[in-house]
């Protein structure tokens, strides 16, 4: 990644931020000597390119920074740890004076690496004095900066030991433990219509200065694909001759192919007995990973690729609308995206005075911008407005790529969801719209669903868990053997575990779940763990007309229902729902319902809306699908999530509220929403024990027993037909 950027002047943090910055500044300086921890004073001081810097001058440059732009100028009497320093490790900075030059940056073995961590220490222990000041705006403002500076050098500093460890004919390994970037599948393209957007930053937090200022574009019509381009699409690209086909590529870019004999990314090389590829990573040279997105390409690469594929790389602009709508995937965790725009300024950027300055304006030609964000790209340090840019034929980056392509004649790219698409028309087509809360669930709605129940405010998993822990055995016991399980709305199914684990006699399982990811993931995972169980997994929603699996007719069925996702429903439909589960599973079956339990509202409110947000992107994912599966055009930041206590129907509501007054596209149709109307999302009832027992009676079930936890209350009930109704 470039440090090429710098803060907007216009940007200040609000006072309330000041303290956290000690926190933050602490934190990035250790995690920089942690990634150092694993290397060698040798490894440490070889420069292996000049695009690329030592171990050692990052370490050194990140705390020259600090000293030169925070301690020198706002600290009385300072004084330079030593005088040399600002010539050995200015990087770019022509206003202040003369530096070593880059490509001669691995000639300087002194100072040792042990003097530039005394350095480091020296720089931190006057930065925190600073910091645990009264600090103006402006110097705040020169921290943040600071601190993203470093992260970008963390970032560096990754790619540019990989760079030197792949030169080596022993293939070091810098930690066996570090994270494969995470596998995805083939892309598809979804359209977008065109119009006037606004791209850049308009943010009042930290920013670099070259993302703004906000404007308006305009974009034609287009499609861009929801995933990265794979390891295996790459192949297929070699196998066909992709680094021999002039016609692909570029003029500058067929010659550096030729000048280089580029045959494949870098970091792969063909074992030459076998034919295998192998890809150098930060564990060591390892064994291609076809689903896992293609990276260290660089621009002209990717326009060849693009080329191949019938496609062209995104403009910035369209990348960051698509971001924006929330339809891509793999968007800042795997790799950074070439786009086809040259880097340059946003109408009205203007530079600032001073050397913090020289950061962006002076590097705009002749490079291309990427965005997004890569696997070894710090946390939160990546934003949608983000602006990183390399020139074309570099690639020891982390960068890959996203294809995009001109408008079809018709939208036939996406293959929409009848069911979906019609329940999104009538909800958003109603007095007061609203959809059913069952659409939150695809992968990410799940894997978010999952990090709600993380958060110290959502109790009900947690204490749902612990009574489900506590009376496990009770329930286990009044199991018949060889019964089958059925679950509604499986999830990960980690609840499941607690009644398996203690009804080893229950012969087959049933998840029942209308997300494919999420089924198939819990399914393989459960199937592992448990070995003798029969897995049978049911895709579909379990609100509809489902059959069981033919090998569970003769056995005993129990159903479970946890999650208190019961009072999801409307009390119709509750008793609708459990009217079918009785008549999927039989007058013989059971059920066990997890229902939470009527309580103040200060603790309910703040379950469904926790000081993380984790519940307001979980709401928001319900615009990302209809954006990605129905061709949306939702503004997520045009919504906020909201939740409220229903008093008069004892439930907890979650809505999605508008902003101002907008037209929203989805499934071919225009809606209109004004300004503070809502979209409703979500209901969640709570209950007490009588409640809950009248509505059960309705759907000709009776408890036969019942479980409530200390407080938080949370309840389990053990239903079984109503034998005289």
């Amino acid at each position: 990644m470039n440090t090429n950027a710098a803060l907007s002047a216009d940007l200040l943090p609000e006072t309330a931020k000041y303290p956290t910055l000690l926190e933050r500044y602490r934190r990035v300086r250790s995690r920089t000597e942690s990634l150092v921890a694993p290397l060698s004073p040798e490894d440490m001081v070889v420069q292996s390119m000049p695009d690329a810097s030592p171990a050692k001058w990052h370490l050194a440059h990140t705390a020259w920074f600090f000293e030169t732009f925070l301690l020198l100028p706002h600290v009385e009497n300072y004084r330079p740890y030593d005088p040399e320093f600002a010539y050995l490790f200015n990087s770019y900075y022509e206003a202040l004076g003369q530096r070593q030059p880059r490509a001669q940056r691995g000639m300087m073995t002194r100072p040792a690496v042990k003097s530039i961590i005394a350095y480091r220490h020296h720089v931190d222990e006057r930065m925190v004095a600073l910091l645990q000041s009264a600090l103006p705006a402006n110097i705040a403002d020169l921290v943040e900066l600071g601190i993203a500076h470093e992260e970008q050098h963390q970032e560096l500093l990754l790619m540019d030991l990989l760079h030197l460890f792949s030169l080596s004919p022993v293939k070091p390994v810098y930690d066996r433990t570090w994270p494969d970037i995470k596998p995805g599948r083939r892309g598809r393209f979804i359209a977008i219509n065109g119009g006037t957007v606004d791209i850049g930053t308009a943010a009042k937090d930290f920013a670099f200065d070259n993302e703004g200022p906000r404007h308006t574009v305009w974009l034609h019509a287009f499609e861009i694909s929801d995933h990265l381009v794979t390891n295996a699409e790459w192949l297929e690209f070699i196998a066909d001759g992709g680094y021999s086909r002039h016609e692909l590529w570029l003029s500058d870019g067929w010659s550096l192919v030729q000048a280089e004999a580029w045959q494949a990314p870098l970091y792969w090389e063909q074992d030459s007995s076998s034919g295998e590829w192998r890809q150098m990573s930060l564990k060591g040279l390892q064994a291609i990973q076809p689903d896992a997105p293609v990276s260290h390409i660089s621009y002209y690469e990717a326009a060849a690729f693009a080329a191949w594929a019938g496609a062209r790389l995104p403009s910035e602009a369209e990348w960051e609308y698509a971001a924006s709508a929330g339809i891509l995937e793999q968007v800042d965790d795997a790799a950074w995206q070439w786009t086809q725009s040259a880097y340059g300024a946003y109408p009205g950027f203007r530079p600032a005075a001073s050397a913090v300055g020289e950061y962006n304006g002076k590097f705009m030609v002749n490079q291309m911008v990427l965005r997004g964000g890569a696997d070894i790209t710090p946390a939160g340090h990546s934003r949608l407005t983000y602006r990183n840019f390399y020139r074309p034929g570099q690639r020891w980056m982390r960068a890959g790529l996203r294809l995009a392509r001109d408008a079809r004649a018709h939208n036939a790219t996406i293959e929409m969801d009848a069911e979906f698409a019609g329940d999104v028309v009538a909800g958003l087509s109603a007095k007061k719209k609203n959809l059913s809360p069952k659409y939150f669930y695809d992968a990410t709605g799940s894997e978010l669903f999952e990090e709600i129940c993380l958060t110290p405010e959502y109790y009900p998993t947690r204490t749902e868990t612990a009574l489900l822990q506590h009376i496990a055995a009770e329930i286990a016991a009044d199991l018949p053997a060889g019964a089958v399980l059925v679950e509604f709305g499986s999830g990960a199914s980690d609840k499941t575990r607690l009644i398996l684990d203690a009804a080893p006699h229950i012969a087959s399982y049933v998840p029942i779940d209308i997300s494919k990811d999420a089924l198939e993931k819990a399914a393989a995972k459960l199937a592992q763990l448990y070995p003798a169980l029969q897995v049978l997994p049911l895709l579909g929603d379990f609100t509809a007309t489902l059959a069981l699996p033919a090998a569970t007719q003769t056995q005993a069925k129990v159903g479970f229902f946890p999650g208190s996702t019961i009072g999801n429903f409307t009390p119709e439909q509750a008793v609708q729902f459990l009217r079918a589960a009785r008549q999927l599973m039989g007058d013989k079956a059971s059920l066990l319902v997890g229902a939470d339990v009527v309580k103040d509202e200060a603790t309910l409110v703040a379950a469904y809306d926790d000081a993380a947000g984790v519940t307001a992107r979980f709401n928001k994912n319900m615009l990302v699908r209809i954006n990605r599966e129905l061709g949306g055009n939702f503004d997520l930041d045009m919504f906020d999530h909201k939740a409220i206590w229903n008093n008069e129907h004892q439930r907890m509501e979650m809505h999605l509220v508008s902003k101002a007054d907008q037209l929203v596209n989805a499934a071919g149709h225009t809606f209109a929403f004004m300004a503070g109307e809502t979209f409703h999302t979500e209901n969640s009832h709570k209950f007490t024990p009588e409640s809950f027992a009248r509505l059960a009676a309705q759907a000709g079930w009776s408890v036969r027993k019942q479980w409530i936890s200390e407080v938080p209350q949370f309840a389990v009930f053990s239903l079984v037909p109503e034998q005289t109704r």
